[in-house]
């Protein structure tokens, strides 16, 4: 019925934000002094917060259980009847609480209070749906999909050539590293694979830089098995991995390592990705790789993924990824 993000401790909060404000702005009109404005928000809360938080663990239950091709309808009137029911719950607590009499006013205006909100919420939950990939963002995505720069491919063709006569079996394996780094571009933004993939991936993109750089490229991995099976949009750590290089070991006469490391934390996959930055002035670039990364992480775990970018002590430039460490999730189909 509902898609998984509604289980997400971004939209929990906001529902919970809404539902309360709404409460408090209806009793403004109803009181006289502040000081009663603030007795009868704290009241009215401890009745309307248990009948929220019930709404929200029942439509991330429905979500997780149901399948596609629910009719629209059926959708409006499970959410809209599951309002009413946690409305009336809510008029039984401040029934209890003295705060309305118990009355058929006092049971219609809160049972249709419960059935509005949760209408509204429902509502903002199929439009934030539809949103998700709106038509700015998907080309974002699908730039960075598709973004292996051709200088890029120019070197390691050239890379390949050179190969050919002194090494066949070498130049072979460049151009299988190099067909496999450009169908994971042709990927659909919204695609999402294993972060063992994306690893796999990464490496043999550092594999075909390798042969350019000889060894001036050092590179070190360390990846948790626990991790390999987390999900991520197509073609995550490829644009890292690819700055690292430009900006760390290719401007540096003496090149320079990258580390990658993957590990479970708390429930969560911390990857974290460090190359040296050479000496003098850095070349600054135009971030646009960092800033679509992260805007796919944010589509994808909204406020339960973290994404850190910047320089730190022993002259490392650092960027860190925290995302949660759950299985395949679902994308549900709205009518």
């Amino acid at each position: 019925m509902l898609p998984d993000d509604v289980c997400q401790a971004g939209v929990v909060l906001r529902t919970l934000l809404f539902v309360h404000g709404v409460a408090a702005l209806g009793l403004g009109f109803q009181v006289d002094s502040l000081r009663q404005w603030l007795v009868e928000v704290s009241v009215v809360v401890a009745a309307v917060l248990p009948a929220t938080l019930v709404w929200l663990l029942a439509a991330c239950a429905l979500g997780r259980s149901a399948r596609r091709g629910v009719p629209l309808a059926v959708q409006w009137g499970v959410m809209c009847g599951l309002g009413a029911v946690c409305g009336a719950m809510a008029w039984v607590l401040l029934v209890v609480l003295g705060q309305i009499r118990d009355g058929l006013p006092g049971t219609i205006a809160t049972v249709g209070s419960g059935t509005a909100l949760a209408a509204a919420v429902f509502h903002w939950l199929r439009q934030r749906t539809r949103l998700r990939l709106p038509a700015g963002t998907q080309a974002r995505l699908a730039e960075l999909q598709s973004r292996i720069r051709p200088h890029f491919l120019f070197n390691a063709l050239n890379s390949a050539i050179a190969l050919v006569r002194v090494d066949p079996a070498q130049a072979e394996a460049v151009l299988e590293d190099l067909s496999e780094l450009f169908r994971a571009a042709l990927v659909g933004s919204g695609e999402r694979v294993t972060l063992g993939d994306e690893v796999e991936l990464a490496q043999r993109y550092l594999a075909i830089e390798q042969v350019r750089f000889g060894d001036r490229l050092k590179v070190r991995w360390k990846i948790d098995p626990l991790v390999a099976n987390a999900r991520v949009p197509s073609l995550l750590l490829q644009p890292l991995v690819e700055n690292a290089v430009k900006h760390g070991v290719e401007p540096s006469p003496n090149g320079g390592d990258i580390r990658i490391r993957a590990q479970a934390h708390h429930g969560q996959a911390l990857i974290t990705i460090t190359n040296t930055v050479p000496e003098g002035r850095p070349r600054k670039g135009h971030g646009m790789a960092l800033h679509n990364v992260r805007d796919r992480l944010a589509l994808l775990h909204d406020l339960e993924m973290r994404f850190e970018a910047g320089p730190i002590e022993g002259g490392r430039f650092r960027v860190r990824l925290l995302i949660p460490l759950v299985k395949e999730a679902r994308t549900w189909t709205w009518t």
